[in-house]
């Protein structure tokens, strides 16, 4: 206790600086410069150009002055911000045996604990491994095929929920979402209400996007902090990062003890974890890996549509001609007599525009999980040194006037063919990361988006809500975070006709 007695952030952030002067005074001369950006100060570097919230604002205006790579410096670990998608293919694709590999990151990953999950595993064996398995389960649309029939079902039941409590919208988005993934995850069929899978998974995804954020945490940039005791003045972080250790742990555990309790009982359905665990006998190492990959496919595949299905919504509310199109075209492919399927999608030019519209307009993770390099490297005349952090600002990247005009614009017209005109820059290149560290859910996430767009457009129109004879226009505000959501809204959902009525109300196990 006394060793802290008279120790201030002062003298904490002093010993960063010492650190960094005696690295600078042995560390070898650079072959090239370093990418352009913005000046930092002497000894600090660029501590205080890092941004806390919205960081790919900050970097969308680094893009804008510096161009598409740009550099900062914070006591001697280095940052890359890539702002273009050439950028980003050329360093996680084309490079990817040097850029595949993740940071350790003090807070989100060792204290908090996600550090075992595939999303922070640093490139190697275990990675690979968790990889090779989640991508057999929902790795390529024809392994997803298998799993439609439960889409159809799940979304078909998020109908009935919307027609009964259209003001929970929210909440029934995440309920479907959970119910998928824990279908193929765990086997686990969830309750109709307050689940607590699903609430351990709302609560860990909120965690986790709220501790690896860019710029959130101060221990990230001087990880000497992270043994700074609970108990001393400005060391919140540490209790908040055992209080989302214990919620971590939780929801990486308890369905893990459910699939092994349902197999030891004979009762056990077939999931990704059933299948990696009956008729084994796993070592520790072993068992630690299942249950993490498991964890790393229902995690991911709770929160991230969510976001996705939720801006849906709001464009619909806000742009009512696209949706008007949209039914127009469900309507006269599948009629009214029956909700859409999986088997029309080839059918649903416009629909099908519709989501990629919804995946570039909403980006989910607006500057991904951040790459770490592996190796010194010279790019295009650039110093890009071992152990930088490289961040992709795929905010920008989707907003960028140079790929998609008027980006502000919410027009799935431009991933059609329209006279000739090439269709714009398929947005799912983007949106789910590159090279090796591309989103191994992406289909799954690409399925649940569109069903969930076609059934909801097929059965419901989405207004803006008018209160005391007042329209209300729903703000276009996304949280931030390494997950970003759109800020709760309003709007109307209402059945479109009585045969609308009829098919939400339909039973929902066919």
């Amino acid at each position: 206790m006394l060793v802290f007695t008279n120790i201030t952030w002062l003298d904490l952030c002093l010993t960063g600086v010492g650190v960094y002067m005696v690295k600078q005074a042995f560390s070898k001369k650079k072959p090239a410069p370093y990418p352009p950006g913005p000046l930092g100060w002497p000894l600090i570097g660029n501590i205080l150009d890092i941004p806390h919230i919205k960081a790919w604002l900050t970097f969308t205006k680094w893009g804008k002055k510096y161009g598409d790579i740009s550099h900062v410096e914070v006591l001697g670990q280095h940052i890359i911000v890539l702002n273009s998608v050439k950028a980003a293919i050329e360093l996680f694709d084309k490079k990817s045996n040097m850029y595949s590999d993740r940071p350790v990151l003090p807070m989100g990953g060792e204290l908090v604990g996600w550090n075992f999950s595939l999303g922070l595993l640093p490139y190697g064996d275990r990675f690979r491994w968790y990889r090779k398995n989640i991508h057999r389960v929902i790795g390529n649309r024809a392994a997803m095929d298998v799993y439609n029939h439960i889409e159809e079902i799940e979304t078909h039941r998020f109908l009935k929920r919307v027609f009964a409590k259209p003001e929970q919208l929210q909440s029934h988005i995440r309920h479907t979402a959970g119910a998928i993934i824990l279908r193929i995850s765990h086997g686990y069929e969830v309750k109709e209400n307050n689940d607590p899978f699903i609430d351990l998974a709302d609560r860990a995804m909120d965690q986790f996007s709220r501790s690896t954020a860019i710029g959130a945490f101060m221990v990230d940039i001087i990880p000497s902090l992270a043994k700074v005791p609970e108990w001393f003045p400005g060391a919140g972080f540490k209790r908040l990062a055992r209080e989302w250790r214990q919620t971590l742990e939780e929801m990486v555990d308890a369905p893990y003890q459910f699939v092994k309790d349902q197999i030891a009982a004979g009762i056990a359905p077939m999931s990704f974890t059933s299948n990696l665990l009956e008729g084994r006998t796993l070592s520790a190492e072993e068992d630690q890996m299942v249950k993490w990959s498991a964890a790393s496919l229902y995690a991911g595949g709770a929160d991230t549509t969510v976001s996705t299905i939720y801006s849906l919504f709001l464009a619909m509310t806000l742009f009512p001609d696209v949706q008007k199109k949209a039914q127009a075209e469900i309507d006269a492919v599948v009629g009214t007599a029956r909700l859409p399927s999986f088997a029309d999608r080839d059918s649903l030019p416009y629909t099908e525009a519709l989501v990629k519209e919804v995946l570039r307009w909403n980006v989910v993770a607006p500057t991904g999980i951040i790459h770490c390099a592996s190796e010194d490297d010279i790019h295009d005349g650039y110093y890009i040194p071992k152990g930088s952090l490289i961040t992709p600002n795929i905010w920008f990247m989707l907003n960028d006037p140079r790929t998609y005009a008027n980006p502000s614009q919410f027009k799935p017209e431009r991933f059609l063919d329209n006279g000739g005109k090439d269709p714009e820059l398929e947005p799912r290149t983007i949106c789910f990361g590159f090279g090796r560290r591309i989103c191994p859910g992406l289909h799954l996430a690409d399925a649940s988006v569109w069903i969930s767009t076609a059934m909801s457009l097929a059965v419901f129109d989405i207004s803006k809500v008018v209160e005391k004879g007042v329209e209300i226009t729903p703000e276009v505000d996304p949280t931030s975070g390494t997950i970003s959501h759109p800020k709760p809204f309003k709007c109307s959902i209402k059945p479109r006709s009585a045969k609308a009525v009829a098919l939400i109300q339909q039973d929902a196990n066919y």
